[in-house]
């Protein structure tokens, strides 16, 4: 089978499509025909050597949705032919407040999704939501989970609350932002680009400001009247602004830090005075990507497409990934 392949770091123009045994599922697993993945930051940051615990040569990607074509042994029968999406991680554990020290994410060092064909476990399966194409199926697993863990888990946001997303156009922000319509929370969203914020507004965000412009909290905090809910995956030196902005009881939710620390501390007395809490967030459980699904259905949700790339463009894939151009999710088509 055809599968991307990394042998050395240097950034994505190191990737390579290979030919490799196709693989054959133990017990308890079932083998995926991969329609479609998508590819996540965690892949470019591998390709730059800037992730923790590499091993190469390694097979890369993390999110797929496929036909189920073998069966292992002691697996039910009737999920031969099903159409799916897989959960993109092992041993998330038996503790729903944390993973276990095993937890792992597909693709590096375990074999990844950018390939024509997967074994996993056949728990780690689910049915695709029939109104979805492959490309849109491809697309939820990680990024869709980590933003379902931190606005629905962690911050436990309610209908007609109002939520900040920032940063948005990376795949967890975008998804962040349409759980929060779903739901029916009053959302905002910052970005430094005025066109992904006109284009957060068209997906359903009441409102969205430029965080290059001076003092953007106070603006903000004009146009919102304070948040109940940050969702954040930027860190920086914004993140003292978004801890001004919550409410008394608010909630901000940190599932990554691409701009790193705040150089400068944060406001102490506000944060026990308001009784803030600041939680930290990443993927998710089994459970919780099946609940995510669940309510992707109900609501008739519909990932948002960036751009589509044959497999054999995954260099250029990743390159419009590292590029931080993107709105919403960047998705390989294996057929």
């Amino acid at each position: 089978m055809k599968a991307v392949s990394l042998s050395k770091l240097g950034g994505p123009e190191q990737l390579n499509l290979i030919e490799t045994p196709t693989p054959e599922p133990q017990a308890g697993h079932v083998r995926v025909k991969l329609h479609a993945s998508a590819l996540n930051r965690r892949d470019v940051w591998i390709t730059l050597g800037q992730y923790p615990g590499i091993r190469l040569p390694c097979s890369m990607g993390s999110d797929g949705a496929g036909t189920i074509d073998r069966l292992g042994p002691d697996v039910p029968t009737e999920l031969l032919g099903q159409e799916v999406v897989i959960y993109p991680a092992y041993d998330w554990g038996s503790d729903t407040r944390f993973p276990s020290p095993s937890f792992r994410v597909l693709g590096m060092p375990d074999p990844g999704t950018f390939a024509e064909f997967i074994c996993v476990p056949a728990s780690h399966v689910f049915p695709k939501p029939t109104f979805l194409n492959w490309q849109q199926a491809a697309a939820i697993p990680l990024a869709g989970l980590t933003a379902w863990r931190a606005l629905m888990t962690q911050a436990a946001a309610q209908p007609g609350e109002t939520v900040l997303v920032t940063g948005i156009g990376g795949g967890v922000a975008t998804f962040a932002l349409k759980w929060a319509v779903g739901l029916g929370a009053r959302t905002f969203v910052t970005s430094g680009n005025a066109d992904k914020l006109e284009q957060a507004c068209q997906l359903g965000a009441a409102g969205g400001i430029n965080y290059h412009m001076e003092n953007w909290p106070k603006q903000l905090a004009e146009m919102t009247g304070s948040v109940d809910v940050v969702i954040d995956g930027t860190g920086g030196n914004n993140f003292p602004g978004c801890l001004a902005l919550l409410k008394p009881g608010g909630r901000l939710v940190v599932y990554g830090a691409t701009a790193g620390a705040p150089s400068a501390g944060l406001d102490m007395v506000r944060l026990f005075f308001r009784q803030t809490r600041i939680i930290g967030s990443t993927m998710g459980s089994p459970a919780e990507f099946a609940a995510m699904l669940n309510f992707m259905v109900e609501h008739h949700i519909e990932p948002v497409i960036d751009q589509v790339f044959a497999l054999d463009q995954v260099v250029a894939a990743h390159q419009r990934l590292l590029s931080a151009q993107n709105l919403g999710k960047i998705v390989l088509r294996h057929d």
